[in-house]
């Protein structure tokens, strides 16, 4: 069947996202406020629309794709949500608990059917397909949405009501900045102690130490080519998004009344290494100032 889509957000994460709904064959009205993003997907068979409220209008499904969850109740607030009743809007933003819940609620409100479905997989699995998302909600609007996300993903999980996508997300990449620290230092101390990156992967790797973050991602280079460590630390996932889900998952343990001691550690450190200038390098180059240290 085909849909007509709402995209809202058309940066690294949601041009390919909507392009991948436009190679299918439905028909995606796109808007991004940077006027770059609007022309890279005019390129591709989106339909630019002058406005994030043209972008919605006539379509079945709206997603947005936005860097955090004020600009995500700013766009709901903005009168993308006068759409037809029942549009079904999926917000692919990571954002806080709290915003999600609020911004499910204005959408219910408005007698809309709302979805949080944030992903993982960074930009290359947002140009693959490949992503996986975490998705909260009611069971029967998780179906309706299924065919489509997985026009953008391999793994399409349901995590629960309301604001679980961003839960389960915040929560995964807490362990993923913290692994990805121990992976660092424990290359580090490797080549201290004159062991050779390749020993400690092909050990680790199929040992008790492996990880998404050494086995995907190595940080050094060599044992796993496609890893960003062997193209200068180019981004599939900055240090400053890393960053940012770090401190999602602090403020969601203050909220919740939960410590997370290594989690709060895993923000400083990247904290630090933002401060230092290094945002916009992949979040696997935490090695060079584990290095430094």
């Amino acid at each position: 069947m085909t849909e007509t889509i709402g995209f809202i957000g058309l940066g690294n994460m949601g041009l390919p996202m909507a392009t991948n709904l436009a190679k299918a064959g439905h028909k995606v009205q796109g808007f991004d406020v940077v006027p770059a993003a609007n022309e890279a997907a005019a390129k591709v068979g989106i339909t630019v629309a002058a406005t994030a409220v043209e972008a919605v209008k006539g379509a079945s499904i709206v997603i947005s794709m936005l860097p955090n969850g004020k600009l995500v109740l700013d766009l709901y607030g903005s009168g993308i949500l006068a759409a037809s009743a029942g549009t079904l809007f999926i917000d692919s933003s990571t954002i806080d608990i709290d915003s999600a819940r609020a911004a499910s609620a204005l959408v219910v409100a408005a007698g809309m059917v709302n979805l949080d479905a944030p992903v993982s997989g960074g930009v290359g699995g947002a140009a693959a397909g490949t992503l996986t998302f975490m998705v909260g909600g009611a069971a029967g609007d998780f179906a309706r949405a299924q065919p489509v996300l997985e026009l953008m993903g391999k793994k399409i999980v349901h995590c629960g009501d309301a604001g679980a996508g961003q839960a389960a997300k915040i929560c995964n990449n807490m362990i993923l900045g913290i692994s990805m620290i121990a992976v660092g230092e424990a290359f580090v101390l490797a080549e201290k102690v004159g062991l050779s990156h390749q020993a400690l992967y092909d050990v680790a790797s199929t040992a008790s130490g492996q990880c998404w973050s050494l086995t995907t991602y190595c940080p050094v280079p060599g044992p796993v080519p496609t890893s960003p460590a062997n193209n200068d630390y180019k981004p599939g996932f900055a240090a400053a998004l890393m960053l940012k889900d770090l401190l999602l998952s602090q403020e969601a343990a203050a909220s919740a009344g939960v410590s997370t001691a290594l989690g709060k550690h895993a923000s400083e450190i990247y904290q630090n290494f933002v401060t230092a200038g290094q945002g916009s390098v992949d979040f696997s180059g935490i090695i060079k100032a584990i290095r430094e240290s």
